[in-house]
């Protein structure tokens, strides 16, 4: 039977919380900054650089939106509170009541976490949407399976995030599956978050390829770019890319366009290799292809801590069959646990499903407090 004195006794717990909320935000330096952009904004000539008005504008929405969610959980603990209030005076064991105050208090204690997880986001491209590549790993059908299994997983993830997801580059499994795919994901903090998906993915099931109905293990292994808008500036010289051109094909092996429209770039220097082959002309999967191709060489750039995109030596390989992220085991038992940081969580349907963000928390935690 719910309590009314517990409810309030949990309820007084998350004060505290919100005040480290508003010292880890810096919330009064949020709103001095804020007045600092107004001013910027309504100066006039804010128009006359387009690419400088529109770096602050950007900076700007950033700002209203973190300080807006702030003060919005600021009033929802204040509404929860004298929903607490009026409670203990009229109706201290309405259970129907108690129930709502319970289910507040819950959304409320999760969108404090949320927005206190956001503050460990201080990368560079942390707030910008991603593009997420997977790639099967040895095993053929089952590993190509699964591909499409993660890609579902984190397509799940997005959709609950408000998030899109657009497919770039496809190449489908021969029998099922996928062998290659390459998405991004818009959204807010999509890099942030995603960024701990990077590595190996070890999955673990009775095969529903095998008539013997034997248990596999399979492979598949995720890298994840940020996104880069055209402001971010970045040279990469001409002469060190070979670009080719072929027929594209889309999901299921159907053409989608029977000339060579779609692009491979490879940047020699670094070995780093991209393709696009959706879009419907070559000048767009070009477009496409080089946007991915910058996201990877910042990507690269960022995990070696170099100063410029010149000082990558050659393409990172520290992904490697055997070295994997995180575990998915559907037999002899049900059970998904990150490597890293040693979460686990039962419920391996609920996570397929989308449900990653525990694992998500965990990294961001323990890489913040240098355990990673």
């Amino acid at each position: 039977m719910l309590q009314a004195a517990d409810l309030k006794q949990e309820l007084n717990l998350l004060q505290p919380r919100l005040e480290d909320l508003r010292s880890a935000l810096g919330y009064e330096a949020l709103l001095k900054k804020k007045e600092e952009l107004e001013l910027k904004v309504s100066a006039s000539g804010f128009w006359d650089n387009l690419e400088t008005s529109q770096k602050i504008l950007k900076l700007q929405k950033e700002l209203n939106d973190t300080i807006h969610h702030f003060e919005e959980l600021v009033r929802k603990y204040e509404d929860t509170l004298t929903m607490m209030e009026l409670i203990e005076l009229e109706a201290p064991d309405d259970e129907a009541m108690l129930g709502e105050l319970k289910g507040a208090i819950r959304q409320l204690d999760k969108q404090i976490e949320e927005q206190k997880l956001e503050t460990l986001l201080s990368g560079d491209y942390d707030h910008n949407s991603a593009i997420m590549s997977f790639h099967a790993g040895a095993g053929g059908t089952e590993a190509q399976d699964w591909v499409e299994m993660l890609y579902r997983m984190y397509n799940r993830w997005a959709e609950a995030h408000g998030m899109k997801t657009k497919i770039l580059d496809y190449l489908s499994g021969e029998e099922a599956g996928i062998k290659s795919l390459t998405i991004s994901v818009t959204g807010t903090n999509a890099y942030g978050f995603l960024k701990s998906e990077s590595g190996v993915h070890r999955l673990v099931r009775i095969s529903p390829f095998d008539p013997s109905g034997k248990r596999h293990t399979s492979f598949a292994s995720i890298e994840v770019m940020p996104e880069l808008d055209e402001s971010t500036d970045i040279e990469i010289k001409m002469s060190d890319l070979k670009v080719d051109t072929y027929r594209s094909g889309g999901a299921g092996g159907q053409h989608v366009n029977k000339t060579e429209s779609a692009i491979r770039i490879t940047h020699i220097p670094t070995g780093v290799i991209v393709a696009s082959q959706l879009e419907r002309s070559q000048h767009q999967n070009r477009e496409v292809a080089m946007k991915m191709l910058k996201a990877k060489l910042v990507q690269i750039k960022e995990r070696e801590h170099l100063e410029k995109i010149e000082d990558i030596k050659g393409e990172h390989k520290d992904i490697a069959w055997g070295s994997q992220i995180r575990s998915y085991v559907f037999m002899p038992y049900t059970l998904v646990k990150d490597h890293r940081t040693n979460f686990e969580s039962g419920n391996i349907q609920s996570v397929i499903d989308g449900d990653i963000d525990p694992f998500i928390n965990a990294y961001l935690k323990a890489y913040s407090q240098g355990e990673l």
